[in-house]
């Protein structure tokens, strides 16, 4: 018992995770520095050394970035980096607007909104985190298709945010009108939703990883009934369900195209590290901080953690912003980015 309590206590420490799914921040914690302080402005001297001020929220958003941490401490890193992580995006995105950080992991659909805010200020550079949302039942086996869900209600968190936008686009692609079909009942916080599920009753709901992991240990016979990534795959619309997005102030790009591409192949190998040796990499992800390593091991494979970039990202990253968009402008800021916004060198 101690042991599950102890598991849930640190997935909460995981809640940005879903607040990485939308632009708003709710009550924001303090922000944590690691590795080096912010460095000053670099210039763009043919050569010289330069330093990536990188900021990230804390959860998956900023897991697939520890090894790259931590061989930017072994000094393994052509760039050095300064990392800041927050529990919000509103603690990191004024830095950026300011010219005091230069690359950060957040929502997949701020970006957008940055960048109609600053009139192209900031640049796309990678997906880095897919859906990380899943239906599941407990209490029974009542759900097996989408047409099950009619007449049910199913719990969630994330109103008027992209979760939201997400479950409605599956729900209406799958044929059930969100709003006739079936009845949300929305929830502030995922911890909510596993309380109700503990109670015995058939419950239906959408949750995140890790939430998803940590109450399968204290909910018995709970079931992922889908996978949010794996059907919005399904439907074959040339976009993949995202949840987090990696952008770089579009002056820093200019100025350090070098520096940009080395971060990105750093980034990439260690987003990698991360997916094949979990094990390892939650060690590394207890020691930044993040969430302990006993957690991180068994969420890092249903977390979706990826570095998708250059023209490989485009049909990606604009076809969910489109889908956002087709429902609610103003989660994009009120109009889709022009091409330049996508960075593909």
């Amino acid at each position: 018992m101690k042991k599950t309590i102890a598991l849930l206590l640190a997935a909460l420490m995981l809640l940005p995770l879903f607040a990485a799914c939308q632009t708003d921040a709710r009550d924001p914690a303090a922000l944590t520095e690691t590795a080096a302080s912010p460095a000053e402005e670099t210039s763009a001297v043919p050569g010289e050394k330069v330093t990536v001020r990188l900021g990230a929220l804390k959860g998956p958003t900023s897991i697939g970035l520890v090894k790259l941490l931590a061989d930017a401490e072994e000094k393994k890193t052509e760039n050095d980096y300064a990392f800041r992580m927050a529990a919000a995006a509103d603690e990191l995105t004024p830095l950026l607007l300011k010219g005091e950080m230069d690359v950060l992991a957040v929502p997949a659909n701020l970006g957008s909104v940055l960048y109609n805010k600053t009139e192209g200020g900031v640049r796309f550079l990678a997906v880095n985190t897919l859906g990380v949302l899943y239906l599941t039942e407990s209490g029974g086996e009542s759900v097996k298709t989408w047409s099950d869900l009619k007449g049910k209600t199913v719990y969630s968190t994330g109103k008027g945010t992209t979760p939201e936008y997400a479950f409605k686009y599956l729900l209406s692609q799958n044929g059930l009108d969100p709003e006739k079909d079936l009845t949300i009942e929305w929830k502030s916080e995922p911890t909510e939703i596993v309380a109700a599920m503990k109670g015995g009753a058939d419950v239906v709901a959408v949750l995140p990883q890790p939430f998803v992991t940590v109450a399968g240990t204290q909910v018995e016979g709970l079931r992922t009934v889908f996978d949010f990534t794996a059907e919005w795959d399904k439907l074959n619309n040339g976009s993949r369900l995202v949840t987090a997005g990696i952008i770089v102030r579009a002056a820093f790009a200019e100025e350090h195209p070098e520096a940009l591409s080395r971060f990105l192949a750093d980034y990439a190998a260690s987003t990698d590290y991360a997916n094949k040796n979990p094990k390892d990499a939650a060690v590394l992800v207890e020691h930044y901080g993040i969430v302990k390593a006993a957690v991180a091991e068994k969420a890092i494979p249903y977390c979706n953690i990826v570095c998708i970039s250059g023209s490989e990202m485009l049909p990606v990253i604009k076809g969910y912003l489109h889908v956002l968009y087709e429902q609610n402008p103003a989660s994009v800021g009120g109009k889709l980015p022009a091409d330049d916004y996508y960075y593909v060198k």
